[in-house]
């Protein structure tokens, strides 16, 4: 008898311990966000958000042109995880170039950034822009591509449909609303009532192109990038062996 309350006391000090344990684990909580359809709040938020970004806006001097070079294992910085950049191989690279320029004190955005990219398949253009003073809202990127089987002339030359909007939002998951297409779970979601928003964030990326002189500045410095001479790893001379001659 006294053997069976003892294996009943430690088999209820073990339960409590494990029930203890799980308690103290931290919870783990996954969101799951509708970018093909999301609710008609966030809908509202992604009105909203494009409406504020200024139409005729005033820059400072302050601007920054960058352009670069990377493996399509290494994304650039400034392109969103889930972009319309594809990775492939550790061999391929993207070329990209980057403009930044700053707005003026009175504007809601602090900066905002341009950037395009191609590689061997496709060319992305993504726009970002960041709030000076974030409570809600901190940053509004806008996205689109194209086949690179055409020049990146020629997609600056054209209004490209914007394809992906996403909102970042303070201490709350992000807004993204994006064009899908069929699966093989079925055919591509209905996203007519969606269309007034991409028409809306293609004008803005269309609107800044020009303002920020993206049609130039582009094929330009990837000119410059792909004339620019690769460079070779250094090697160090072979030392030459010497004789000493003792005296």
């Amino acid at each position: 008898m006294l053997r069976l309350r003892l294996a009943i006391l430690i088999a209820s000090a073990a339960f409590a311990h494990g029930q203890q344990e799980q308690a103290n684990q931290p919870k783990v909580k996954v969101n799951v966000i509708n970018v093909c359809t999301p609710a008609q709040q966030e809908k509202q938020e992604i009105a909203s958000a494009l409406a504020r970004v200024p139409k005729e806006p005033l820059f400072r001097a302050d601007f920054e042109v960058d352009r670069g070079r990377t493996t399509l294992e290494q994304s650039p910085n400034f392109l969103e995880p889930g972009s319309g950049l594809k990775k492939s191989g550790g061999t391929e690279t993207a070329d990209w170039v980057r403009i930044r320029r700053e707005f003026s004190l009175q504007a809601l955005f602090s900066t905002v950034q341009y950037s395009f990219s191609v590689d061997a398949k496709n060319m992305v253009e993504t726009l970002v822009f960041r709030v000076r003073d974030p409570k809600d809202l901190m940053q509004v990127s806008i996205e689109d591509s194209a086949s690179a089987v055409t020049t990146a002339s020629a997609m600056l030359g054209t209004s490209t449909p914007a394809s992906r909007i996403k909102l970042e939002r303070f201490g709350k998951s992000s807004v993204v609303l994006a064009r899908c297409s069929a699966t093989e779970a079925g055919p591509p979601p209905d996203q007519s009532a969606y269309e007034p928003l991409f028409q809306s964030a293609s004008a803005v990326v269309t609107k800044y192109r020009s303002l920020l002189g993206a049609k130039a500045i582009v094929p330009e410095e990837l000119t410059r990038l792909r004339s620019a001479p690769t460079a070779k790893p250094k090697t160090e001379p072979t030392a030459k062996r010497r004789e000493h001659e003792w005296k």
